[in-house]
């Protein structure tokens, strides 16, 4: 009986110590993304021509990519962009799998449009396979991979106030606060010249389908995002995002989202 006992507390103990099948999956899935999520430039429709890279010159129009959504606006001296947004429920599409890891991702930037040498930008991610989901805030320099902030949660549903600042071609400061839970983190870029050089030429507000492991991530259901008090600095003063060039996602032949800009929003829908 006691014998009994002891190997039934030993085989407990090492049940307790042995992870589990849900934790194992989601810290594999977060070394991958850390070692290959990376943002893009905007892509022409032909997804699977990585360097086919697109840019936009129809301001007030609808330009269409196989990987952003979202607004964006062409000028000169761009040295501030902010949005808040709330983070959306990730959902598989209709017709998805529950085998498939779908992701998406919110973010502000400054270039990468009309500018294809550097993009300053911050936001977050948000994936989906099966029931599993993982919300993730990240900064990044492209085109150097993306970063998560560390000891930083987000959770759906929490208020996110996204803000990039550049203090020179080369350096600048990306900032993800959480008005849900008051916490705030900023990375700073001191000098990024060997990755590449700002042009200050674009502020974007972006849902896009980012890169991991080299291709596309299976874009996933978003619903709707919204980024309220958007707005950027240009030539030290602040405007709106009112008369942007929307971009759409175009893939496999059909549009999958709608997106719109006013005088201090911009949104997007997946449908």
């Amino acid at each position: 009986m006691k014998l009994t006992s002891i190997v039934a507390l030993l085989f407990a103990g090492t049940a307790l110590a042995a992870p589990s099948k849900l934790a194992a999956r989601r810290n594999e899935r977060l070394r991958k993304r850390m070692e290959s999520r990376k943002s893009n430039l905007p892509l022409a429709v032909n997804y699977t021509s990585m360097g086919d890279s697109i840019k936009s010159d129809n301001p007030g129009f609808v330009t269409y990519s196989s990987n952003w959504a979202g607004a964006v606006i062409v000028t000169t001296d761009v040295t501030e962009v902010t949005g808040t947004f709330t983070v959306p429920t990730a959902e598989i599409p209709s017709g998805g799998s529950d085998s498939t890891e779908y992701g998406a991702a919110a973010w502000v930037g400054i270039d990468g449009d009309t500018c294809e040498t550097a993009i300053l930008q911050t936001g977050v991610d948000f994936l989906i396979e099966g029931t599993e989901t993982e919300y993730a805030a990240w900064y990044e320099w492209y085109p150097d991979y993306s970063y998560d902030f560390d000891n930083f949660d987000v959770s759906p549903g929490d208020v996110i106030t996204a803000t990039v600042k550049a203090t020179s071609k080369t350096a600048g400061t990306a900032t993800i606060e959480n008005q849900s839970t008051g916490d705030s983190v900023t990375h700073t870029f001191s000098d990024e010249a060997s990755l590449g050089s700002l042009c200050l030429t674009n502020a974007e507000w972006i849902v896009e389908d980012f890169e991991s492991d080299s291709q596309l991530i299976p874009f996933a259901d978003f619903g709707t995002v919204t980024f309220t008090d958007a707005s950027y600095t240009a030539d030290g003063d602040a405007s709106s995002p009112s008369g942007a060039t929307i971009f759409d996602v175009e893939q496999d032949g059909e549009v999958v989202t709608s997106c719109s800009a006013s005088s201090s929003e911009v949104a997007c829908t997946y449908e």
